[in-house]
């Protein structure tokens, strides 16, 4: 019965996100036109709000071209393998009632969240285009160099609550949230959620003005609406996590409303910055964040041994 329940609510999830993800393009529609003195869509729909289902339609109405020196079937499953990853990451999402509890869903997320990088250089390679290898290159080192200083974030964490479940990061906050007394942790996961989710500033794998359009140059139709939507599943759920991690006590419509204010400054930060270059997210990554947050390590890893946690 148990497991019933939690088919069914994850079902529900999986719709919900999906729904989501049209809802956040359409979001960010309205708000990068705002943020330009344009209108924005407003035609289909009241106030535009159908605009995203018309968008889903077309792509998926569209043909798929298929060249001869693609990689056939590495080419049509990675954009699947890719949306998969996406919406299995979100089973690590904390429910207050029913759904899976993790008790080490922090290490779950790490692992799913590193095999990210496969779909990428699956499209790319498949792609048989310099282009697209040239992005998913670029999105492998670039994971390598961000990925580090994500974990020793969650390390941190774990380590000042001695649990290794996102429930534990919540109850932990009881007292003050987190986003309080870990700033920079805050501050350097937001920035390392960007670079995850591939967005602007650091949407190096997709850069438009060098690369055509990145790992996903070659794909139209479904697959391009399959790494459209694990894209924006991925911006959700970094939001949600955001909102657990450092501005939530506990699971509730306030919490999801943080997330969504997350989700908004997304969007706001590709309204507001230009592309970096790649070699300053190198830099960042390693001379700056790595640093940062080993010392922060550390400090909790004093803090706990002071303390006889450990």
């Amino acid at each position: 019965m148990e497991f019933v329940m939690n088919m069914i609510s994850y079902t529900i999830m999986l719709i919900m996100v999906l729904l989501g993800v049209a809802f956040v393009t359409l979001m960010e529609q309205k708000v990068l036109a705002s943020s330009q003195l344009r209108l924005g869509p407003n035609q289909v729909g009241y106030w535009g709000l159908l605009q995203s289902f018309s968008d889903a339609v077309k792509l998926l109405s569209k043909e798929n071209v298929k060249s001869q020196v693609m990689k056939g079937s590495v080419f049509y499953v990675s954009p699947i393998m890719g949306l998969s990853l996406a919406l299995i990451l979100w089973l690590v999402y904390p429910y207050s009632e029913g759904g899976l509890n993790m008790n080490y869903g922090i290490f779950f997320f790490l692992v799913v969240s590193g095999l990210g990088v496969y779909p990428i250089l699956m499209s790319g390679w498949s792609s048989n285009c310099k282009y697209s290898m040239l992005g998913s290159l670029r999105a492998i080192a670039q994971m390598v160099s961000y990925e580090v200083s994500l974990g020793m974030i969650l390390v941190s964490l774990v380590w000042s609550t001695m649990s290794f479940n996102f429930t534990g990061l919540m109850k932990m906050q009881s007292f003050a949230l987190s986003i309080f007394f870990c700033l920079p942790l805050a501050m350097m996961w937001f920035v390392s959620s960007l670079a995850e989710t591939n967005r602007t500033p650091y949407d190096f794998s997709e850069g438009e003005s060098e690369l055509v359009s990145g790992f996903n140059t070659e794909y139209g139709s479904s697959g391009f609406t399959s790494i459209f939507m694990a894209e924006y599943a991925s911006i959700l759920l970094m939001s949600m996590l955001f909102s657990c991690m450092f501005m939530s006590s506990s699971l509730n419509l306030l919490s999801i409303y943080k997330g969504i204010f997350i989700s908004f400054v997304f969007v706001w930060v590709r309204a507001t910055l230009p592309r970096y270059r790649y070699d300053k997210l190198m830099s960042l990554a390693w001379k700056s964040f790595l640093p940062i947050s080993l010392v922060m390590f550390i400090y909790f890893l004093c803090v706990s041994m002071g303390n006889g946690l450990i």
